[in-house]
């Protein structure tokens, strides 16, 4: 029996797709269930951010955007939502996070996901050298968005690159895996562009996220 079918989902890494979730999209969704299949994790957990350092506070409160998320997932067992990072003050850290999870699961292999773009930007991270002790760095990449050429991304591909996606399950952490996506051109600023101007955003998000967006007036002056 290959590694592989030998997994269960109490044994097989999770996955960790953090943001300000505002609002959730179909990117995301997909996006998150690609990884999952594409590497063979139990879960991915979607962890709404409160206060971001590295980008603008969201718009939608934070109870709002779990809500949206939890309508989202809630016929598809493989996404998971977790606002741990939602009970701590002030802008979060990946690294507290990680710090969380791994005491929660101190065995299992942990798959942090982010895009190439964000994995270009990693030195501007708290804390990041402490990542790799924590987790397996997934990076996706979409059509357009090529490796690093150069700088910091390009020497951490270079030292800690794996292609072997088993070992992100019989390993806690230190690997980063880049694995190809579907490029899907949907934003969070652009839904909420279009729900300013009362467009339609059907088949941008699940109809349960547009239904509640309408039923609170989400975004309706943004």
């Amino acid at each position: 029996m290959s590694g592989a079918a030998a997994r269960s989902r109490d044994t097989a890494a999770i996955g960790i797709l953090g943001g300000t979730f505002d609002p959730v999209h179909c990117g995301h969704l997909r996006l998150a269930l690609e990884v999952r299949a594409g590497l063979g994790l139990a879960e991915v957990r979607l962890m709404p951010a409160p206060n971001p350092r590295l980008r603008a506070p969201p718009v939608a409160g934070a109870d709002l955007r779990v809500v949206m998320l939890e309508r989202a997932v809630a016929d598809c067992p493989d996404l998971r939502v977790d606002a741990r990072e939602l009970s701590r003050p002030g802008p979060t850290s990946t690294v507290e996070t990680l710090e969380s999870l791994r005491a929660e699961f101190p065995d299992r292999g942990l798959c942090l996901i982010l895009g190439m773009d964000v994995f270009g930007r990693i030195d501007a991270w708290r804390r990041w050298p402490e990542l790799f002790d924590l987790a397996h760095l997934v990076v996706a990449r979409r059509p357009g968005h090529p490796d690093p050429a150069g700088g910091l991304p390009a020497e951490l591909l270079a030292a800690r690159r794996c292609r072997d996606f088993e070992r992100l399950h019989v390993e806690r952490a230190g690997h980063i895996v880049v694995i190809d996506v579907p490029g899907l051109d949907i934003s969070a600023s652009r839904i909420r562009e279009l729900v300013a101007r009362h467009a339609e955003i059907r088949f941008l998000v699940p109809d349960a996220v547009a239904a509640l967006i309408k039923e609170r007036g989400l975004y309706a002056e943004s």
